[in-house]
């Protein structure tokens, strides 16, 4: 009896380790998925939930950005999409950034000080929209926790069309308005 009980337990253990070791890592969300159906981003205060799965109809582009205010995304990779003559062919345009919604409507007034280029931007304070996109990465050392990486994703009906991620995460190449926009 006490052999059989060994038994069980080494098939049992064996068969957990098997599960483990063949069970793979799901990577970031993929052309055809659905967004999450979150009530996590906001826009302008705290009270102004978005969930980006419910507000998007038809055609939309989210743009992922690191961090607002920082070099990159206000000098560069916003102001293209601001600027880009085929802006409005996009449909609604996010910008989501892992920083609070003071921050990020600073950040908006700052770039599109007259709202004329019609981009939303939202804010993802806990980073849990962009984990569920699998699109977060370790920014402690430079902007001192969880960050978003730099991204384009094409939305046609709640799904994902398109998207461009950047392979290091935080480049500017992939997913540049001329890129994206053509």
């Amino acid at each position: 009896m006490a052999s059989t009980n060994v038994i069980r337990r080494v098939a049992l253990n064996a068969s957990r380790s098997s599960r483990s070791f063949h069970a793979s890592a799901r990577s970031f969300i993929q052309v055809g998925d659905k967004l999450p159906n979150l009530d996590v981003l906001v826009e302008n205060s705290p009270g102004n939930k978005v969930n980006l799965s419910e507000a998007i109809k038809g055609k939309a582009l989210i743009i992922g950005v690191p961090a607002a205010f920082s070099p990159s995304c206000s000098n560069s990779h916003v102001p293209g999409y601001i600027n880009h003559k085929n802006l409005k062919n996009a449909g609604d345009v996010f910008v989501v950034a892992v920083n609070d919604p003071f921050v990020t409507k600073a950040w908006a007034d700052s770039l599109d000080p007259a709202g004329s280029s019609g981009i939303r931007f939202l804010g993802d304070p806990t980073a849990k929209f962009t984990e569920a996109l699998d699109l977060a990465f370790d920014g402690a050392a430079i902007f001192g926790g969880p960050r978003s990486k730099r991204y384009a994703l094409e939305i046609e009906d709640g799904k994902v069309k398109a998207l461009h991620v950047e392979p290091d995460n935080t480049g500017l190449d992939v997913s540049a308005a001329e890129k994206v926009l053509g």
